[in-house]
């Protein structure tokens, strides 16, 4: 029986690049205690145990409590050759290794043992209640870990919304994916009370990507192992963008961190890279015309609203905004809710009604929208600045969204638009261009009216922030 534990743990262990075996032996290392020269800790490795103390000491503070037990209770969980004297309280060499290759190197299949034990140690059938605390804790545990580690780059909990509503929302979210053998998706109450078998809970892991991702998050970052080495997939090196242009303002983002991490992963791959602040109506004021300056021609760029009622939503926009009487922008654009919800509703392929951005003309209407038609987008800010609808009876026709907003019409408390991924070389030029400037339409209809171009708020500069420190 020896043989086939040397060797399923040579095979477990075969998985790791030779820097990071050594990085995970050094760990092993640190939380057995072991001492002595290399000869000597590689002979009395297998002896070597870990104590739920031990782990506990070494995570106090990178990691809350409970995602401390749940690792060790992972890691207790993984069964060894030949051991038939029933599970032991310390965590030999083989487990640990065994535990590090299934969660950052193995398939769903290799996952779901170890996290079913996560969530409850006896394993067995699992309530929806248990699994929705698993996932809090796993949320939690990322957003700590990154803030401590920091790891957040630019972001911080102090210029982003609380994450407690984030971490209930995103997890609601990721749970919303359960799905009964039949089929069905429990939902509510229903869900807290139902009993899900292994199965399950693994094709539930293996359709939402983010249990894993965040799993890795927390093994690297929390138990500071293979941090410094670079991930094989890139789960983890765009979960959250680098963030610009917010650094000393002052201001608090509408976004909190669960929300950025997952409308960030709903983005183009090649824009999931940066954000970075382009307006917001507590730094420029409640002005459409100061909102076009900072977004037309900015290239693609996220929109997030507050209204009155406490409602957060918003969209993407696939392409720079531009002000004309037509639609624009493609099939990657899509709306969102940030609270009290969190999800993402993207195009149906009913029509093209992606984004619209219109100001100064008499025919047709004047106003940011996105999905839907004019007098019932999905999503629609008009340039009366402050008013603004979603009006989705009972879906929009553009991304299947519901009503966004709290009352169909609704009054703006504040907005962001955040530019993501590499500005366009067009934008340092066009910025700065009254919106007047790139529509001669309008331009022509006011002088026709004998009016005169009054429009040097659109014409202000925009602030550029690109020398932002990425810590915290």
């Amino acid at each position: 029986m020896g043989n086939a534990e040397s060797n399923a743990y040579q095979n477990h262990l075969s998985r790791f690049l030779p820097e990071e075996q050594s990085d995970i032996d050094g760990l092993f290392d640190t939380l057995s205690g072991s001492s002595g020269s290399a000869g000597a800790k590689n002979a009395k490795a297998a002896k070597k145990t870990v104590t739920l103390a031990a782990l506990q000491a070494h995570t106090r503070e990178p990691l809350p409590e409970p995602m401390s037990a749940r690792l060790y209770n992972g890691m207790k969980s993984i069964d060894l050759p030949g051991k038939s004297s029933g599970p032991s309280e310390q965590i030999a060499k083989e487990q640990f290794v065994i535990f590090m290759s299934n969660l950052l190197k193995g398939n769903a299949d290799e996952k779901i043992s170890i996290i079913m034990r996560m969530i409850d140690k006896k394993g067995g059938p699992l309530k929806g209640k248990q699994i929705q605390e698993f996932t809090e804790d796993l949320i939690t545990s990322v957003v700590h870990v990154l803030s401590y580690r920091k790891e957040l780059k630019g972001w911080s909990l102090e210029n982003t919304r609380d994450s407690s509503s984030g971490v209930k929302a995103l997890a609601s979210e990721l749970l919303s994916e359960l799905k009964l053998p039949d089929g069905t998706k429990p939902a509510g109450s229903q869900l807290l009370e139902t009993s899900f078998e292994r199965s399950v809970i693994e094709d539930w892991v293996y359709r939402v990507p983010q249990i894993s991702v965040f799993l890795s998050v927390i093994i690297r970052q929390g138990l500071h192992v293979l941090h410094s080495l670079p991930d094989q997939t890139n789960d983890i090196l765009n979960l959250v963008p680098h963030c610009k242009g917010i650094k000393g303002r002052g201001v608090v983002s509408l976004f909190d961190i669960p929300a950025i991490i997952y409308i960030n992963s709903h983005l183009p791959a090649e824009m999931q890279h940066k954000w970075q602040l382009l307006f917001s109506s507590r730094l420029h004021g409640e002005s459409f015309s100061q909102l076009c300056a900072h977004v037309v021609n900015k290239g693609p760029c996220i929109v997030i609203i507050k209204d009155l009622d406490g409602f957060l939503f918003g969209g993407f926009a696939s392409h720079s905004w531009e002000v004309k009487p037509q639609f624009q922008g493609d099939n990657r654009c899509f709306l969102f809710s940030v609270f009290p919800t969190l999800a993402v509703y993207t195009y149906t392929g009913y029509n093209d009604h992606y984004m619209y951005l219109n100001h100064g003309q008499q025919t047709m209407p004047n106003g940011l929208g996105m999905g839907g038609q004019h007098g019932y987008f999905g999503l629609w800010i008009d340039s009366d600045y402050g008013k603004g609808h979603s009006k989705a009876k009972p879906r929009c026709t553009t991304y299947n969204s519901p009503q966004l907003s709290a009352k169909e019409d609704f009054t703006l408390d504040a907005m962001e638009v955040w530019a993501v991924g590499d500005t366009p070389e067009s934008a340092g030029k066009k910025g700065k261009k009254s919106i007047l400037d790139v529509d001669p339409q309008a331009q022509a209809l006011l002088e026709m009216a004998g009016k005169s171009r009054q429009s040097e708020g659109l014409r202000e500069p925009v602030e550029e922030d690109e020398d932002d420190d990425d810590e915290n």
